[in-house]
């Protein structure tokens, strides 16, 4: 469930940045400086360090942009991260790696409850951030394509 701070927001895209603290498993959308929500998140299932390459199970680190929203897909819909960056496709390049993509911020698994996964305890994604379901329509209605989003450690 989002916790509602300071001031309301309503329209699409009245959120200026999206902010991912992994250690701390939240989710905050700011608005002019200020946090106006923040949710509890599920990382990917190796969340420690920075993603290097498809299938490592870790989330990426660093700023990206929400680039696309995907309405049908193997989750309760999603807002698509511009990872790769140029600076990550030169460093898998330089590594011999792939570096993967299709990283997003996504509802559950369609058709499997929040328990079954382990949301809330556990780390369950391939590399994406996830939320519920009902946070996902929230965040695809706040947050526009185009926003910048700093994932931390």
């Amino acid at each position: 469930m989002p916790w509602v701070l300071g001031t309301s927001v309503s329209a699409a895209g009245s959120v200026d940045l999206v902010v991912v603290e992994k250690r701390q498993r939240t989710l905050r959308l700011l608005r002019g400086g200020h946090t106006v929500r923040t949710y509890r998140i599920a990382l990917g299932f190796n969340p420690e360090g920075h993603k290097s390459r498809e299938g490592d199970g870790q989330t990426p680190e660093g700023f990206y942009r929400i680039d696309g929203f995907v309405a049908e897909s193997a989750y309760h819909r999603a807002l698509q991260i511009s990872y790769p960056n140029a600076w990550d496709r030169r460093r898998a390049m330089e590594a011999g790696y792939n570096p993967g993509g299709q990283i997003m911020i996504h509802g559950l698994p369609n058709g499997v409850s929040a328990q079954e996964v382990g949301h809330g305890s556990e780390d369950w994604t391939n590399g994406c951030i996830a939320v519920t379901n009902r946070e996902i329509r929230e965040l695809v209605a706040l947050v526009a394509v185009g926003t910048p989003i700093l994932i931390r450690k």
